[in-house]
């Protein structure tokens, strides 16, 4: 796959997903523009900048066995946009008969517990 966007770039990405993540929370496609340093005044540019970059990260979690990190990253409407589903089903996670609702909760669940924080016990504290 072609990249139009560097490795630093797609670390800030990485970790902008990863921080929501172990908030249990969530970013958008515009916080994410905004992390990449893309004009967030030219919509279809910014949509065809983002996704690009939300498709690798992707695809390298599923290549390292992780859950889809990009279910923490949505659009306008709330969820994320329909390529995230297109990208689970091509991964044989997400069929048809699930609604996209019920996949995207049940793949955030899954993507909160992985990168949970776990807190470090002072044991000079009795």
């Amino acid at each position: 796959m072609k990249n139009d966007y560097d490795r630093g770039t797609y670390e800030h990405v990485r970790d902008e997903l990863i921080r929501a993540a172990q908030y249990r929370g969530l970013t958008t496609y515009l916080d994410i523009a905004v992390v990449m340093g893309l004009d967030v005044n030219d919509p279809r540019k910014m949509q065809s900048d983002v996704g690009p970059i939300l498709r690798q990260i992707s695809a390298d979690e599923h290549a390292a066995g992780r859950p889809m990190l990009t279910a923490v990253a949505i659009g306008a409407k709330g969820r994320p946009s329909d390529p995230f589903f297109e990208q689970a089903k091509d991964f044989g996670q997400y069929r048809p008969s699930q609604t996209k609702k019920w996949f995207w909760e049940r793949e955030l669940r899954i993507v909160y517990k992985h990168w949970k924080r776990t807190y470090r016990q002072d044991s000079a504290r009795g």
